[in-house]
């Protein structure tokens, strides 16, 4: 199994290597982001979606008739398009996800930013997005923090915040399951 994630991994750093330098050199980083965010936003969105990229049952036509309507309906083209055709027409669609991610990755450092994944019980407001990022810059010695917020509502309440190796875990689910084990040991 680790074996399958290091060769997914390591495709989808070199496709989102390539596709950073290309838009490095084109000047569309910006472009090329936003349209992947798109993209990434469908594929969370949409598990019909997820299943066509995933599946190796749909053919390398099928999967790239699909994602071209797809993503002419979301307005996703140009060097962004071109490459999510590419991916499909050489049938690493299924690493998709992880090439986004990648290429975040890479336009975080290029950026002198630093990735990080937050998650929270109900979407944050934006005075707490500012808030959060202000703390997390006092952390990371002054850098930008880009962090991708997610929404996980069996949280209860607080935040889970990663930053690098760095895991703050301050959720109500994980002191109520703190306490339960305490209790336990209690008995």
């Amino acid at each position: 199994m680790t074996e399958a994630v290091s060769i997914v991994s390591g495709v989808a750093q070199r496709y989102a290597g390539a596709l950073f330098e290309l838009a490095h050199e084109a000047k569309a980083l910006d472009a090329v982001s936003a349209s992947l965010e798109r993209m990434a936003g469908l594929l969370g969105e949409s598990t019909e979606l997820t299943r066509l990229v995933r599946s190796p049952v749909f053919t390398a036509d099928e999967q790239a008739r699909a994602i071209s309507a797809v993503m002419d309906r979301a307005g996703i083209d140009g060097l962004a398009a071109n490459f999510i055709r590419l991916v499909a027409k050489n049938r690493r669609l299924f690493a998709l996800s992880d090439m986004i991610t990648s290429f975040r990755q890479q336009l975080a450092a290029h950026r002198g930013e630093v990735p990080a994944e937050v998650v929270s019980a109900e979407p944050l407001k934006p005075e707490h997005v500012e808030a959060l990022k202000a703390a997390l810059k006092s952390v990371t010695g002054g850098k930008d923090v880009r962090f991708d917020a997610k929404v996980d509502p069996s949280l209860i309440g607080g935040l889970i915040v990663k930053v690098g190796s760095r895991m703050i875990d301050t959720s109500l689910k994980s002191k109520l399951a703190s306490l339960k084990v305490a209790l336990k040991e209690v008995r």
